[in-house]
């Protein structure tokens, strides 16, 4: 692979300026759960949550069955026979221990947090149906409170949801994986006599290593030895390989492309730039805002109104009643306080907006980044790779007097033809898009950072950039050279065409900016969204781009260290951002920003530390996301709006308070209703499957 001389290559890294890094060959000393399992299901699993949820499942429906009030319910007389009556306080006594577990667990500590939430109002209700119905199993008191098969499904459907709810959740950790993954487990030092094969761990500062054809850098350093295109958009997020050599310094984890290379050492373990991007990763997912869910709000008021309701009910009855009505009263109240709906009404509708996402190409990771998207005031695209398609295009083709276009285009795809670099690519598909008559040349040579040559009869061809041209003390012709001050303000790549020793014309390579974002763009403003593109590329490049698309704010030149920074600039101007990336370059601010958006065509890294993934590189479908995002959270207020409406009126009428008028609201009729509620919250959440997505449509 050779070079073409590439109108920029990525600045010198500062790494003091990046940091001590969190890793050493990838190793992050951080608990397993401590990012990705946050607040009520700290400690706790997806899989767990799994478990426990088929096994109560399976032991409710034999509790379900034999219980007096469930077949009074339902009009039948459950088997009788020795032993059938253990048969619901047995299984629910495991139910109650096993699958009620992580919520008594959590309750407890939303107790010492100070913080009550769903973990305390689950663990209250079953904690109170559990005793209440062994004392009913047991026949003490004379109380009728069997709420065995409540206590059942309550603790199934609870877990049920939040399985659904994990499922949902993103894991951060993964990003930081992929990172270190981009570093090779071993390395080539250079000793007396050969090479040695070495640990990545055990490479030290100074150390010499080779880096063969095709390999990662193990660790950063400066060439001693050789040049080579070196593919640098891990870190630049440009999609162009850039020319290196004796004195260059590399990054860990770029790539030699097309030759070999010898490397002094000059940072190993914490102190690369890429440990140094792995750390800013996990400080901005560390330091993004985690907004409680909506149903843990809704929780926290359940809480406090049934834990009040209850108290008054149990003074009230003691006053005006007897001891067991109050009791009865009391333990009704605080059972159905705890309703299976608003166990239902958040993960039912994530689960169902996450699958309709997924059917038009967008991934939701995170369930916090699907809430936070109908708040986002500006969009963060960057711009190689996103807005653009990350690969070079011929834009533009001038040649002198006497020369068409198409046949000085035909000459320099004859010289390419024997190159896979991405612009020889570029070269050559552009001229068969064209329908360009084929030329067959012989003799093709690469000159390593300067361009490529081959023959063509008795003349020489040669196709290479500003650095070819000075090795050949030549200049361009004023009518070409009028046409290429045009092209280099405006960013393009120009690459020039010679035969003989004079140059008869020149390309314009450009990184072509998708159809789709001119509507993305549209369609974001439209609605009152604000649009911002960062990138490392030159400022004439930015400007032309954002010209182009009519972009809000640009900001340009930007270091990786710096993305996350623009990012956090923004934040503190009062907005809250969306950022659409694709590199690895990208992954801090994706992380940082309100709501991370990666492009499912780049990196793993990027991939992973965003909350949402699209599918493809259809930057419109960021407006699907926009749209279910506003469509799921009026879902979401309409479930708990019943959920709490149904808890409301539901338990101040178990309480009594109508008990004046000969109406007082039965066990069996709360469970009743408490179905029901679900059933409703079921039926409003498959509403969200009739919304259509179509990027496409989006503006």
């Amino acid at each position: 692979m050779e070079d073409h001389d590439h109108h920029k290559s990525m600045p010198d890294m500062d790494h003091t300026a990046i940091g001590h890094g969190m890793m050493k060959h990838g190793a992050v000393d951080h608990d397993e759960h401590a990012v990705h399992t946050q607040g009520q299901h700290a400690g706790h699993s997806t899989a767990m949550f799994k478990n426990r949820f088929w096994l109560t499942l399976a032991l409710s429906i034999p509790v379900v069955f034999f219980s007096p009030m469930f077949g009074h319910l339902l009009g039948y007389t459950p088997p009788q026979f020795p032993g059938s009556t253990w048969i619901a306080p047995l299984l629910g006594t495991i139910i109650f221990f096993y699958g009620g577990q992580p919520f008594l667990k959590g309750g407890r500590q939303e107790i010492k947090a100070r913080q009550p939430g769903m973990m305390l109002l689950i663990s209250m209700a079953i904690t109170v149906a559990f005793t209440a119905s062994w004392v009913t199993s047991l026949g003490l008191g004379g109380f009728d409170l069997d709420f065995w098969w409540e206590l059942a499904l309550l603790v199934a459907i609870m877990l049920l949801g939040h399985w659904i709810e994990m499922r949902a959740l993103g894991s951060a950790r993964g990003a930081l994986d992929a990172l270190a993954a981009l570093l090779p487990d071993e390395a080539e030092r250079v000793i007396d006599g050969g090479t040695e094969t070495i640990s990545v761990t055990a490479l030290r500062t100074g150390d010499t290593v080779l880096v063969r054809s095709g390999a990662r850098m193990p660790a950063d350093g400066i060439i001693t030895e050789g040049s080579a295109e070196v593919d640098e958009s891990m870190i630049t997020g440009e999609s162009k390989t850039v020319p290196r050599t004796i004195g260059d310094p590399l990054v860990a984890g770029t790539v030699a492309t097309d030759s070999s290379l010898r490397l002094r050492v000059t940072a190993v373990g914490d102190d690369t730039a890429l440990a140094g991007i792995q750390r800013l990763v996990a400080q901005a997912q560390a330091s993004t805002s985690r907004a409680q869910a909506l149903a843990d709000r809704a929780a926290a008021f359940l809480f406090y109104f049934a834990a009040g309701a209850g108290v008054i009910t149990f003074i009230v009855w003691s006053l005006l009643g007897s001891i067991p009505d109050a009791v009865t009263r009391t333990v009704t109240v605080l059972v159905i306080a705890c309703p299976h709906a608003l166990g239902l009404a958040i993960p039912l509708v994530i689960a169902i907006s996450t699958e309709r996402a997924a059917r038009s190409g967008v991934l939701i990771k995170n369930r916090m980044a699907l809430e936070r998207m109908r708040t986002i005031d500006v969009v963060l695209f960057d711009k190689t790779g996103t807005l653009t398609k990350g690969e070079p295009s011929l834009t533009a083709v001038a040649s002198v007097q006497g020369l068409s276009t198409g046949e000085l285009l035909a000459l320099a795809a004859a010289v390419e033809s024997d190159s896979e670099h991405p612009v020889a690519r570029a070269i050559v598909n552009a001229a068969q898009r064209t329908g360009t008559p084929s030329v067959t040349v012989t003799g093709f040579r690469s000159m390593t950072g300067r361009g490529v040559s081959a023959r063509l009869g008795d003349s020489v061809l040669a196709v290479g950039g500003p650095a070819l041209l000075a090795d050949l003390n030549l200049t361009e012709p004023e009518d070409i050279a009028s046409e290429t001050k045009v092209w280099k303000y405006r960013g393009a790549s120009v690459l020039h065409v010679m035969r003989d020793g004079a140059v008869i014309g020149a390309l314009a390579l450009e990184d072509e900016v998708r159809d789709e974002s001119r509507q993305a763009v549209q369609a974001l403003q439209n609605r009152g969204i604000k649009v911002a593109m960062i990138t490392g590329d030159a400022r004439q490049v930015a400007r032309a781009v954002a010209a182009e698309l009519h972009i809000d704010e640009v900001f340009a030149e930007v270091l990786p260290q710096d993305k996350d920074e623009k990012v956090a600039e923004l934040q503190g101007r009062g907005l809250k951002v969306a950022m659409v990336g694709d590199g690895v370059n990208d992954a801090p601010a994706l992380a940082r920003a309100e709501v991370g958006i990666a492009i499912g065509a780049g990196t793993d890294v990027a991939m992973e530390s965003a909350g949402v993934v699209l599918a493809g590189n259809d930057p419109r479908a960021v407006l699907s996301m926009v749209d279910l995002s506003h469509a799921s959270y009026r879902k979401m207020w309409q479930n708990l709006i019943w959920a709490t409406g149904y808890n409301i009126i539901s338990v101040p009428l178990a309480a009594g308070v109508l008990a004046f008028a000969g109406f007082v609201l039965s066990p069996a009729a709360g469970a009743v209703l408490m179905s029901l509620s679900t059933i409703v919250v079921a039926l409003n959440a498959q509403l969200l499957r009739r919304l259509k997505l179509n990027p496409a449509d989006a503006s």
